[in-house]
């Protein structure tokens, strides 16, 4: 096993911007060469860590690497996210008969585990190097539609877990390889979690993520979920879940987190990746960075956008989030 970092600095403001297709586009490179090889992830996103001067560096890069490996035959957009030509699964008989792939074997979680591998390589050791996987309800709905996923939760509860349980079993086994390759953080990614009610979470993704989260743990690796989109009727049992870092987005207050996740959960965010990040001037996303780091200080915060940062986001405004920090004296 790689040697990893063993704990999250948080004495200072970190930097973690999530980075994809602006990476790709920071190095003249396409959308499609950045999902479909790690090492054109690896070495656009190093571009940025070194640019940007970042705190941690991702191999996230679209919603369909375990797809994949189920079985989905991809096609890469040259400035597009990468999709399926058909869905997995059609069928309640496609549930029960879905094969649970091997991680080391398929094509696109191979490559996702090389790029974490890649990275170790390359950063220095304090440098967090955060590996992803998708939550069970998020590829159930990559794997069967959004639309059709929502109507068998509320249909059938049988089919449901079934399916739920085949995508857990693929998370676990797929976080695991990229931590032994050198992850020391794991991104769990169950954005649509965000649009199903809090009862419906409870009922059906609630211990799965449990799950999910105790096992990364036993491997000694942190775990940051992100569930974009407005989460506050979930903070409560995202408490219970005890990730270590949760992404903010930047509808929900940074200040109704804290008062309820305290010191022990981290909370990651949570400037607005399109109408400030993108679309405002490098000072004005300077001044709101700058009162964002003031408001959270000697609290544990990692500052990031909402979500993803839009490709085309003006360089100089990520480094006016950076310099924000460097004029804190964080």
């Amino acid at each position: 096993m790689v040697e990893k970092p063993k704990s999250i600095d948080t004495k200072r403001t970190l930097f973690h911007p999530i980075l994809m297709h602006f990476a790709a586009r920071f190095s003249k490179k396409t959308y499609g060469e950045f999902a479909s090889d790690y090492r054109v992830l690896v070495e656009t996103n190093m571009k940025c860590h070194e640019y940007f001067e970042t705190d941690a560096v991702s191999v996230i890069s679209d919603p369909y690497c375990e797809t994949s490996a189920f079985g989905a035959k991809m096609i890469y957009e040259t400035e597009g996210v990468p999709h399926c030509v058909e869905k997995v699964v059609r069928s309640g008989e496609d549930i029960k008969t879905l094969k649970t792939p091997e991680v080391y074997n398929c094509e696109r979680t191979l490559n996702r585990i090389k790029g974490v591998e890649y990275y170790r390589k390359l950063v220095k050791p304090e440098v967090d190097v955060i590996g992803w996987v998708e939550g069970p309800l998020a590829e159930a709905c990559d794997l069967m539609g959004v639309t059709e996923m929502l109507m068998l939760l509320a249909t059938d509860e049988e089919l449901t877990k079934i399916l739920l349980d085949k995508c857990l079993i693929t998370g676990k086994a797929f976080a695991k390889a990229q931590v032994e390759n050198g992850a020391n953080i794991i991104g769990v990614g169950d954005a649509i979690c965000s649009q199903i009610s809090a009862e419906m979470y409870r009922k059906f993704i609630f211990n799965r993520h449990k799950e999910l989260i105790d096992y990364i743990h036993t491997l000694g690796a942190k775990v940051k979920l992100h569930i974009c989109g407005n989460i506050k009727h979930l903070v409560p049992d995202l408490k219970s879940l005890k990730p270590d870092i949760v992404d903010v987005d930047w509808m929900v207050e940074m200040d109704e987190l804290y008062a309820v996740f305290g010191e022990k959960i981290i909370r990651c965010g949570n400037i607005d990746p399109v109408s400030v990040i993108e679309r405002l001037s490098a000072g004005e996303v300077y001044k709101i960075t700058k009162e964002l780091i003031k408001k959270e200080e000697g609290r544990p915060f990692i500052l990031s956008g909402g979500c993803e940062i839009t490709v085309n986001t003006p360089k100089e405004n990520l480094l006016a989030m950076k310099r924000a920090i460097k004029d804190s004296g964080k």
